[in-house]
């Protein structure tokens, strides 16, 4: 389904209910199931597809592990799967999924002892995966593509037979994703250093239960981009500034985009100010869930920007670098990267569109929603493929017309003109 949307009519106050974590969600599931304990929270797509397989167990014949689109679940099953002796299968996904990169996960496993075969292309999914006693020890690792790697690997390690010592190359990616894979691992038990270029974990025994929850500061960056171009007032309730997710760290971006956060015993309070940056230049390799909804508030406000260490978002749901060159250039602003695709800029000048946008969404449910709140500024605008959000977001949609947007089915609203 494809989506018209319009603005609120009146300035914009709100309070919204965020999703769990998902980043936080998957490691759970995974920790928890080494734990004897199965999950049940199916929250969105991605913690639906790794929750439901771990609950179905792990299949010894050489039959499907179908992942969809979900790349975390694909990683941390392929090391989950690689250390369960007696698993035989092949783990498989979405066509997207098969062009997102696996190799340097497959080759630290292999080192570890492992027993894999890449099905098609090398370097990417389906994989054959037979599960066998994994010896630990130390290993190598490219983390220059994804810490999922990295993560993968740490939460095998109550299943291998010694310590295990990962070494980190090439330029990190996400490095807070692997503080809070170990941090969730040291509450249930194990004991974890991480080092710049290295982690180091134990797990003298079993892995403990634990319960976790957190509101997603991921999908928080799509809310202070809407409190940032209507000028209006958001309550994000159980957004914590004590967060374990590397994303709460946002606040500061969008402070110099003119969001202000305050926070409260009842979650995050966000207003606007009208005192902005002349430009943004900022890394963020350890943020590149917030890149899109930045990307889209630089430009509606005129902000022009210069976003560092995103070369890891050609590998996302889609190409999120090259979708947003795209899209923006929809609303007259051309953007460039320099640097091989690692850094993406606009230097604020646009040109005139001559039509009303209309957007695609890649199948990238992170896209979809950044897209939406440019209706703030082109009332009207269509939405493409609006069903993604359920990757990460099911009630997005529901969650933007409570707080006074009008949503509607564009293919109707067309009939009707």
């Amino acid at each position: 389904m494809d989506y018209r949307i319009f603005p609120p009519e009146e300035i914009l106050e709100a309070t919204v209910t965020l999703p769990q974590s998902k980043s936080v969600a998957m490691r759970a599931h995974l920790l928890n199931y080494l734990s004897g304990r199965k999950g049940d929270n199916a929250m969105c797509d991605d913690t639906a597809t790794l929750s439901q397989i771990l609950n179905a167990g792990l299949p010894s014949d050489g039959s499907a592990i179908e992942v969809g689109a979900s790349g975390a679940a694909c990683r941390f099953l392929t090391a989950l799967c690689a250390a369960s002796e007696g698993v035989d299968c092949v783990i498989t996904g979405s066509a997207r999924m098969l062009k997102r990169p696996i190799g340097p996960l497959v080759l630290a496993l292999k080192a570890l002892g492992a027993d894999i075969e890449f099905v098609g292309e090398e370097g990417f999914p389906p994989l054959r995966i037979k599960g066998r006693k994994l010896s630990g020890g130390s290993v190598e690792i490219d983390a220059s593509e994804s810490s999922q790697y990295v993560s993968a690997l740490m939460m095998i390690a109550p299943l291998l037979d010694s310590k295990l010592e990962i070494k980190l190359t090439g330029n990190q990616q996400s490095a807070p994703y692997i503080r809070m894979t170990g941090e969730m691992m040291s509450r249930r038990g194990a004991i974890v250093e991480i080092d710049r270029d290295k982690v180091e974990l134990t797990c003298s025994r079993a892995i403990e239960y634990a319960e976790e929850c957190e509101a997603d500061w991921s999908a928080a960056a799509f809310w202070y981009e809407i409190a940032a171009v209507t000028a209006g007032w958001l309550t994000l309730d159980g957004l914590s500034d004590k967060s374990l997710q590397g994303d709460r760290q946002s606040t500061a971006l969008f402070e110099r985009l003119g969001v202000i956060t305050e926070f409260t015993e009842a979650g995050a309070e966000l207003s606007a100010t009208p005192d902005l940056y002349n430009s943004l230049d900022a890394d963020l390799s350890d943020m590149p869930d917030v890149v899109p909804a930045l990307v889209v508030t630089c430009c509606l406000i005129g902000l022009p920007f210069r976003l560092s260490g995103i070369g890891a978002l050609h590998h996302k749901e889609s190409d999120r670098v090259e979708a947003l060159i795209a899209e923006m250039a929809k609303l007259g602003c051309e953007l460039e990267t320099e640097a091989y695709g690692t850094t993406l800029i606009w230097d604020g000048r646009r040109v005139p569109i001559t039509s009303m946008p209309v957007f695609e969404t890649y199948g990238d449910h992170r896209l979809a929603m950044s897209l939406a709140p440019v209706a703030v500024y082109v009332p009207g605008i269509v939405v493409k493929d609006v069903e993604v959000v359920t990757k990460s977001y099911p009630t997005y949609w529901e969650q933007l017309q409570q707080a006074g947007f009008r949503v509607v089915d564009a293919a109707a609203i067309d009939e009707k003109a």
